[in-house]
């Protein structure tokens, strides 16, 4: 019998993680499948995952810290950001991984003289993803709608702002974080703000991929270079691939399989 794996999320139809790992898992003889599940209550993670009867699962937006909540045992980087994207039931227990800070970055590694970054959002993606950014040198601001969530980063001394309370500056790259865009026509901020930044900036990157959001758009109209999510969720998802398979497979040819199916 197939071992089980599956994308939980809210929306989840646009999800391009099946078609990768699936891929993967055939071209590499693995008897396993991936599938997506539409989650809408964050606090049925656990309960629907153990139905299922699950080996391992991904979560994308908005769950990843009700992820965090559900897994019995968690890796030292996920326990530090607070977030939970790839879960793997192992000995009857979950274990939780972030892969989404570690593909975020080697995503980015293409720009080159990027010291500044401005993140749009501060839900569980950015949890991850603003530590190890930080980590890695950069200079790292955060701006979101609403103060509430910020807390988290203002206690990790990371330069915050709220839409009114942001006192603009010269970013490098500018990163949309937040579901704007992805299931609506909204921008990740202010239209305003978004034209009192852009102007300076050497690239942007939204991290939703599939579609020319009107954050993407906007970009475009200045001539910036643009991506999107896709190489991010590769990258996140070669990782997860890993602890799927238990660190069993060669990941550079699951990348090159995982690459294909994703972008043609």
């Amino acid at each position: 019998m197939a071992d089980k794996f599956a994308i939980f999320g809210n929306p989840v139809e646009h999800s391009m993680s099946p078609k990768m790992h699936n891929c993967a898992f055939i071209e590499l003889g693995i008897n396993s499948v991936y599938y997506k599940i539409l989650l809408e209550d964050g606090t049925k993670l656990k309960e629907l995952f153990l139905e299922e009867g699950l080996k391992g699962a991904n979560i994308t937006v908005p769950h990843k810290e009700a992820a965090y909540s559900a897994c019995d045992k968690l890796d030292d980087f996920a326990k530090k950001v607070g977030a939970v994207n790839t879960i793997v039931k192992k000995d009857g227990l979950l274990y939780g991984y972030n892969t989404d800070a570690p593909g975020f970055l080697k995503s980015i590694e293409k720009f080159d003289n990027i010291k500044s970054i401005l993140i749009l959002g501060a839900g569980g993606t950015v949890q991850s993803t603003s530590d190890i950014l930080r980590d890695a040198g950069y200079d790292i601001t955060i701006l979101n709608r609403s103060q509430s969530r910020l807390d988290y980063f203002d206690k990790k001394g990371f330069k915050t702002y709220t839409h009114d309370s942001f006192n603009p500056d010269k970013y490098d790259l500018i990163v949309n974080m937040t579901s704007a865009g992805l299931s609506d026509l909204n921008y990740p901020a202010p239209k305003e703000i978004l034209e009192q930044i852009l102007p300076d900036a050497k690239a942007i990157v939204d991290i939703i991929y599939g579609k020319d959001t009107p954050f993407l758009k906007l970009a475009k109209e200045y001539n910036l270079p643009t991506v999107d999510g896709k190489e991010m969720l590769l990258q996140q998802g070669v990782l997860a691939f890993d602890y799927f398979t238990n660190h069993t497979q060669d990941l550079e040819k699951a990348e090159a399989i995982m690459r294909e199916a994703l972008y043609y």
